[in-house]
């Protein structure tokens, strides 16, 4: 028989295991928000546990709106200037057909909607942790409004969207280091610079009160992750996918080892805090690398960025910022640890030909990652703070230094976290309102 004749410019058509396999790693990506809530959640004081599970949760409900209201069409509309993008017929996904593929590739623009959505949900929850215990929730609710659309849809359009000036530039981010990791590292930067340190910082003890529910946050955050880089790709059919499946991994178990690695010389225990802590900063730093690098690289990205964020998250307690959940130095170190490495570990073997340093590249590469980090560092840095600023100065950002003491649980959400009034095993019946039950229970502050 003879052989085919396929066209050069042979147009995508729709591939149902594509389709399907986005849909799976959207659903992946949803799932490290709430896995985020039980990571933060876990971390802070008894008081607070429910506060740090809703500040992450809201997002889903505030993101997804606006994103379908306008964010889409902001991030990944026709590009003005390199800035910003808008498609008029994207506004409410009104004017998407169901069938409609996105440009260049076999799976309907739906799919690739929603799986964007997830990485917008997830980001400003990120930085919720690192005002843990001192926001009114009004307002980090309407922070979360506000700065999705003047920071990440832009900033996603820049690093992603077609005619960003990032994009254009040739800055390397497969999954969002800069768009997503250092975006809201420099926010909470921004933000806790603006509304200042917790009563008692760095002189009582503010430990997490349940590790055994920061192993699970990072263990749901670590499986989540393998749909947040993977699918990045959006398909499965190059094997550049399966590659960076296999980096994320990597560079996650060589982060836990490097954190309780420097633990261990440095405090004298390994920890699992730490543990958790390492997966996770190894998880951000191979987020932009993992499409470019070797499983070797992501072994050296992974590693270094388990040392580094290890030393970072003491920088709060030298210069005075209080992090509380270490946003910064897990989110924006490891961020900029990974997007940098670009430039010297990527390969030209993976996502594209660019080769970096160590391989021969030059210095090319390396320049384009600098001006794409600290392009996003400024931005986001800048703007969260004169929005945390404006909200601070007209209805407050801050709960009151009662309402702080004695639990931002009860006074934000009429709840706490943990029921303790059978602790005492009393036989005495309550005679409190059935409604009651359901709000009130024993202050702890652990």
């Amino acid at each position: 028989m003879a052989p085919a004749i396929t066209l050069a410019a042979e147009a995508p058509t729709l591939s149902a295991a594509n389709t399907g396999f986005m849909l799976i790693c959207s659903a992946l990506v949803m799932l490290m928000t709430p896995g985020l809530a039980f990571f933060y959640g876990g971390m802070v004081r008894v008081k607070s546990t429910l506060n740090m599970l809703m500040m992450s949760f809201i997002s889903l409900g505030i993101v997804t709106v606006l994103w379908v209201l306008y964010g889409f069409s902001m991030a990944f509309g026709t590009d003005s200037g390199g800035v910003v993008g808008w498609n008029s017929d994207w506004v409410g996904l009104s004017g998407i057909g169901l069938t409609e593929l996105w440009d260049g590739y076999t799976i309907p623009v739906f799919v690739f909607l929603v799986f964007q959505l997830m990485f917008a949900v997830l980001t400003p929850a990120l930085i919720s942790g690192a005002l843990a215990d001192r926001v009114k929730f009004t307002a980090w609710a309407l922070f979360i409004a506000l700065w999705a659309t003047v920071v990440y849809f832009p900033v996603a359009h820049w690093v992603w969207g077609s005619g960003g000036w990032a994009f254009e530039l040739g800055v390397i981010d497969f999954a969002g280091g800069t768009a997503v990791h250092i975006n809201a590292g420099a926010a909470a930067l921004g933000v806790i610079l603006v509304i200042g340190k917790r009563i008692g910082f760095k002189k009582d003890p503010m430990r997490p009160h349940s590790l055994p529910l920061v192993m699970l946050g990072a263990a749901l955050l670590w499986f989540g992750w393998f749909g947040f880089n993977a699918g990045s790709w959006l398909g499965n059919d190059d094997g550049v996918g399966a590659l960076m499946f296999v980096n994320t991994q990597v560079a996650a178990a060589a982060a836990v080892l490097g954190w309780l690695a420097y633990e261990k010389i440095r405090h004298g225990a390994f920890t699992t805090l730490g543990a958790a802590s390492g997966a996770v900063a190894g998880l951000v730093a191979i987020t932009p690398a993992g499409g470019a690098v070797t499983p070797l690289g992501a072994i050296a990205v992974g590693a270094v960025s388990g040392v580094l964020c290890a030393m970072a998250v003491g920088l709060k307690y030298r210069f005075g910022y209080d992090d509380s959940l270490d946003v910064v130095g897990v989110h924006l170190v490891g961020g900029v640890i990974g997007s940098l490495l670009v430039g010297f570990f990527a390969s030209g073997k993976g996502q594209s030909d660019v080769e970096g340093l160590f391989y021969g590249g030059g210095l090319d590469q390396l320049w384009k990652q600098c001006a794409g980090v600290f392009g996003v560092l400024a931005y986001s840095l800048v703007v969260s703070a004169v929005l945390a600023l404006l909200l601070d100065k007209t209805i407050g950002m801050r709960v009151s230094d009662d309402d702080e003491v004695a639990g931002i649980d009860q006074a934000e959400h009429a709840e706490t976290a943990y029921d303790f009034s059978g602790a005492g095993g009393g036989a005495a019946r309550s005679t409190a309102p059935a409604t009651a039950d359901r709000t009130e229970s024993k202050k702890v502050d652990a």
